[in-house]
């Protein structure tokens, strides 16, 4: 329990948990414990395990009426996950905290089965195959919705900056500095 409780409850509050995290993975852990007897010997218990995290993450949210307050929440409070505790220079501190806070809001735009591949994949830094085991899915369906996931991402996050660029451009021709 010690070496797995960490990523567990990290995927659940990635997966939309949020506060009730510590819940869902406790509740994981008695159901993984409850289910010893149909692990497969041989298999990997860390994507076993987290599946069930997932599962459970999952039951949380179909209680009616709080799903998409959780999910929201639940990827506001991702932020500080994804901070650079490195970052040496406030000006480059304050551009990556922008554009962290740019990536939380782009993925909590994407559908939940596409959040769900990007949160496994880049943020729980699963393998394909991990993340397969994990959401319980293909993993020629986890390539394809990380893609289409990677593409909506990217622009969606590249417009403001080309949207800028050229009101800059027009600005620019409008009072005579140039093409």
């Amino acid at each position: 329990m010690n070496r797995h409780a960490p990523v567990a409850l990290r995927a659940a509050s990635l997966l939309g948990a949020g506060p009730d995290a510590e819940d869902v993975v406790q509740e994981a852990f008695v159901k993984a414990y409850r289910a010893l007897s149909r692990f497969r010997k041989g298999a990997a218990f860390r994507p076993w395990l987290l599946r069930i995290v997932a599962n459970e993450a999952r039951n949380l949210h179909r209680a009616a009426g709080r799903r998409a307050a959780r999910e929201q929440s639940a990827w506001e409070r991702t932020a500080p996950l994804l901070t650079d505790p490195e970052a040496d220079n406030p000006a480059t501190t304050a551009l990556s905290r922008e554009r962290r806070a740019e990536l939380v809001e782009a993925l909590a735009r994407l559908s939940e089965k596409q959040r769900l591949v990007v949160t496994c994949r880049y943020l729980l830094e699963f393998d394909e195959a991990e993340t397969a085991t994990v959401l319980g899915l293909p993993r020629g369906t986890v390539k394809s919705r990380l893609h289409r996931a990677l593409r909506q991402l990217h622009d969606e996050l590249a417009r403001p900056e080309t949207a800028a660029l050229e009101d800059d451009d027009v600005h620019r021709r409008e009072v005579g500095y140039g093409a």
